[in-house]
């Protein structure tokens, strides 16, 4: 075999041999990146979306007052403390509340309740943070210091105290649909959660806390 027949037989023998580089690599059939397809804008979406839920979906009325608020955090600890004996407007923990209103003796504690709420949420009621063992007198004493509001004027915000013909509670979230759920002392002999309509179940107003 001559020279130059060899020479091209060891040229095509290495380069049999070579790796080749390999070719770009395309997308495969029916997918696309992220940033096309909208999912980046959409994990957006739906983290402002979750971050705008409130309370298993209640919308507040207002974001309502720092003192409001950490009276209401008070209160929702408090859920389930219960008369003991059931009837006896007692028991250890309620008549801590009671120390929240001076010179109150054992009765209907609901106006006792937020009396101690408010106290330990540095805006203790009445005009020498007295607190109140009577609902007329709470709402009488926030009328005459401009913080009472009646039903009508509106819905009221987390953290403002609701109150009726001889009861009183705490506000806590108005619901999607207006109900106005609530805290309450001494309802059904304990602490509850209560939901009300959008009136507030007949409420003669709210008293703003701070």
């Amino acid at each position: 075999m001559a020279l130059p027949d060899v020479l091209m037989r060891i040229e095509l023998l290495q380069s049999a041999f070579q790796p080749r580089a390999p070719a770009p690599a395309q997308p495969l059939q029916g997918t696309v990146s992220t940033e096309s397809s909208g999912l980046g804008s959409f994990a957006a979406t739906l983290q402002t979306a979750q971050s705008g839920t409130a309370l298993g979906g209640a919308q507040l009325a207002g974001s309502g007052t720092s003192a409001g608020l950490a009276a209401l955090n008070l209160a929702r600890a408090e859920v389930g403390v219960a008369e003991q004996p059931p009837g006896s407007n007692d028991s250890p923990r309620i008549a801590q509340f009671r120390q929240a209103t001076a010179g109150s003796g054992v009765g209907p504690w609901c106006a006792y309740f937020v009396s101690w709420a408010a106290r330990e949420a540095g805006v203790p009621l009445g005009d020498q943070g007295q607190g109140f063992g009577r609902v007329d007198d709470v709402y009488a004493w926030a009328q005459r210091v401009g913080k009472a509001q009646p039903a009508s004027a509106g819905p009221p915000q987390p953290g403002d105290l609701i109150v009726w013909d001889e009861h009183i509670g705490i506000v806590e979230s108005v619901l999607p649909d207006g109900q106005i759920q609530t805290v309450e002392g001494n309802s059904s002999d304990q602490v509850s959660r209560r939901v009300h309509d959008a009136s507030g179940g007949g409420a003669i107003g709210y008293v703003r806390l701070g």
